[in-house]
Formats: structure tokens, C-alpha cells, sequence
């Protein structure tokens, strides 16, 4: 197996079969996954630091197996973070990733997408970010995300007094995150996100789902406020995702949802760099 070492912050960083195709379409291989995370890492790691990560791993690429590891492999240096997180049945030891070797080291793993919890370690049970993902049906109804967005932010800015921010998720919707001060459990931010989708979903029944079930959710827009809970987790901005293309989870400036011209794959692996040489990280602060 042939392997070369990269040093990454003072850490020298174990590479191996660097072109080996994660993205058969697009001829993307992990050298060039793990190039994009190394380079992003500057603008990745805030959203990252004292989170527990879960890796979505495909050693043979996006059309091979999907592997969603929680526990820290044995094999994994030292030098790698750990939390220990309690379930209902036990501990897991999870990776906290608070350098840019760490980045390197899981997308030489083929780590396409980390994924964080929406606590830190220090009190794992209060959540500092509440979350909604908004999710149309398909493609072709990304505009309804936009607008169910929009919606979103103006009820918790105005009705509620938060400060939403947005991403894409990469797929073919909207995130949207508020940050929030840590002084309420899971539960009970869980029961303001599901009686704040609920709301809007009962003033827009023709537009907003609440309903789990695809079946029964027709053209609306899904409302998913269902990540609000303990040890669940949400993709991390500036992520790749394991899809044709490579397409990015991107933060964006609210101007940016406002314009139709947004595409939901608007940003991937390959054309995000040059968005950040001219636009400020719109979640900065």
C-alpha cells in the first residue's frame, strides 16, 4: 500500500491511497478530499471545537457501503481528542476535532462528511444551537426551502427575539441554526423547535409539513426539528456530503437565500474555494 506523510500543524500526518476515486463521476479521489478540508480547515474548526463528531465513512466511495461510526477506532493516534459520551446502554469515546491534522487524518479515513452534536463537551446535555432543517421534496422545489427560511428567520427574530443563521445543507434544503446560551436541556429545546414548526406549519398548511412520513407530506415543505435532542447530530458547515459532484454545506449571508438565483448545489468541493477568496464567512461573530 503505498502511503507519503503530510506535516499539518506540526503533526505529521499518515496519507495512504490518496487516489483512490471517492466520487466516481466527478473523478474525485481522497487526495483531493483530503486537500479541500486541509485548506478549509481555517474556516471549519470554530464550528467544530469541543463538539463530539460523527464520521459518515466510504472507503469505496459514495456508491460503496456508508458507514456512520460514533466510537474512536483503537487504530486512531493519540494525538486525536476524545470525549466519552454517555447513552443509555454505556459510553462511546468520540472524536473531538479541534485541529487541522485531525481534518486531514479523517479524510484520509474517508471521512466525507463529519457530523457534530449541537452541545459541547463541557455540558453535553445543553445544547448552544437549535436547529431546523427544511426539506422540500426535491430539486426542483428549493425555492420553497428558501422561502420557508425566510419565514423562519423573520418569526424568531421578531416573535421570539433569536438570531438565526442558514447553511445549505448540501442536499436539497436549508439548515437553520440558532445559536442559543445554554441554559436549557435538550427537551425543553426540543419542545420550542417542534412548537415552533408546528406554528408555522398550522398558518401555511398548504406550504409546511410537520408530518414524518414522506408519504403524507405531498409538495409541502418539511419542517424537521427532530436533530434537538441529545447526542443527535447535524452535518458541520463547510462539509462535503457524499453525493455526485461533492456539494458542500455552505454558510450563507441572508441576502444570499433572498436571491431565486440560489441552487441548492450551488457550492461543492471544487468551486467553494473560490467563493471564500471573495465572500466573509457569513457566520463569522
Amino acid at each position: 500500500m503505498s502511503t507519503e506523510r503530510v506535516r499539518v500543524g506540526g503533526i505529521a500526518v499518515e496519507l495512504s491511497k490518496t487516489d483512490k476515486i471517492l466520487f466516481p463521476d466527478d473523478k474525485i479521489a481522497k487526495g483531493e478530499l483530503v486537500s479541500y478540508y486541509r485548506d478549509i480547515a481555517g474556516r471549519m474548526l470554530p464550528y467544530l471545537r469541543g463538539r463530539p463528531l460523527a464520521m459518515l465513512r466510504q472507503p469505496d466511495g459514495i456508491t460503496g457501503e456508508r458507514i456512520f461510526q460514533k466510537n474512536v477506532p483503537e487504530y486512531f493516534p493519540d494525538w486525536i481528542t476524545r470525549v466519552r459520551v454517555e447513552k443509555e446502554d454505556g459510553a462511546l469515546q468520540q472524536v473531538v476535532c479541534d485541529r487541522a491534522a485531525t481534518l486531514v487524518y479523517l479524510a484520509n479515513q474517508a471521512c466525507i462528511e463529519p457530523h457534530v452534536f449541537l452541545s459541547r463537551t463541557d455540558r453535553l446535555d445543553h445544547p448552544d444551537h437549535m436547529v431546523f432543517d427544511l426539506d422540500p421534496p426535491d430539486e426542483r422545489h428549493f425555492d420553497a426551502a428558501r422561502w420557508g427560511a425566510l419565514l423562519l428567520r423573520e418569526f424568531l427574530e421578531d416573535e421570539l427575539g433569536l438570531v438565526p443563521f442558514v447553511k445549505t445543507s448540501g442536499g436539497k434544503g436549508l439548515h437553520v441554526h440558532v445559536p442559543l446560551d445554554r441554559r436549557t436541556d435538550f427537551d425543553t429545546v426540543r419542545g420550542i423547535a417542534r412548537a415552533v414548526a408546528e406554528l408555522l406549519a398550522d398558518r401555511h398548511p398548504d406550504r409546511l409539513t410537520t408530518e414524518q412520513r414522506k408519504d403524507k407530506r405531498g409538495e409541502r415543505l418539511f419542517v424537521d426539528y427532530l436533530r434537538n435532542a441529545y447526542a443527535q447530530t447535524v452535518v458541520a458547515p463547510y462539509s462535503v456530503r457524499a453525493r455526485p459532484a461533492a456539494p458542500v454545506a455552505t454558510p450563507l449571508h441572508w441576502d444570499e437565500v433572498e436571491d431565486d438565483r440560489l441552487r441548492p448545489d450551488a457550492f461543492t468541493l471544487r468551486t467553494l474555494p473560490k467563493r471564500l477568496e471573495h465572500t466573509s464567512d457569513p457566520w463569522a461573530g
